[in-house]
């Protein structure tokens, strides 16, 4: 899949790196090199796909994400140096669909991106052919791409809304992260398993009444993840 790809990222060295890897994939790539570029070009270009570092003078990684995802549904691979979980929860929370953490190898960026555009394609149609689906205090609408809790909407990035949809179909069947990857993007479970666990830190803050004891998104230890068909006693 050929597609037109905008990569910001504040060293000329790295970014050309990267641009000449997705040119030579079959992706029309146009570079800038700070945060403020990256929004206007962003707007300018309408890319099918941002490549942000989250370093960058000006605006950095996380600001843009924010305003981007605020404006568009642009899928967003961020490129991080950083490795704290508190940083990598921002980054999803804001709306980024993966991240990659420095050092990786070019051929590795290349790879997620094609799985990126294949999965989440942009102006995929919604489905048609599925209810709204109730599990205990949660209703998740796949055809209106939305979720509330107790009646009240809640904002979901696309990975946490993706995951959410595979397990409302099979309430408390046991998923595992490979699975649930399959279901978001499909990425390889080494490299990605930790995305998992972040959207579900993330959907339990926002779902879960007590985020610490979880009464309907449960972890099965040694497996996966459930989604209780009612809150546990």
């Amino acid at each position: 899949m050929c597609a037109m790809v905008l990569v910001a990222d504040d060293d000329p060295r790295h970014a050309e790196g990267i641009r000449r890897y997705l040119v030579a994939a079959g992706h029309e790539t146009i570079v800038v090199h700070d945060g403020r570029a990256a929004l206007d070009a962003a707007r300018r270009a309408r890319p099918d796909l941002l490549i942000l570092d989250v370093m960058m003078p000006g605006l950095d990684g996380l600001q843009v994400c924010r305003t981007v995802r605020q404006e568009s549904d642009v899928l967003v691979l961020m490129l991080t140096a950083r490795s704290a979980e508190s940083d990598l929860l921002l980054g999803l929370e804001l709306g980024a669909d993966d991240y990659l953490t420095k050092p990786f190898s070019p051929r590795e960026l290349v790879a997620r991106t094609r799985t990126l555009l294949r999965r989440a394609p942009r102006g995929a149609p919604a489905p048609t052919d599925r209810g709204v689906r109730q599990i205990g205090r949660i209703s998740v609408d796949p055809v209106g791409h939305h979720v509330t809790v107790d009646g009240e909407r809640i904002e979901c990035t696309r990975g946490e809304f993706a995951i959410l949809a595979a397990m409302s179909e099979q309430p408390d069947r046991v998923f595992t992260r490979a699975q649930l990857l399959h279901h978001t993007r499909g990425l390889d479970r080494s490299s990605t398993e930790r995305t998992i666990d972040v959207h579900m830190m993330n959907l339990r803050r926002k779902i879960e009444t007590d985020p610490r004891r979880p009464r309907q998104l449960l972890t099965v230890h040694g497996v996966g993840y459930k989604l209780a068909l009612g809150p546990t006693p």
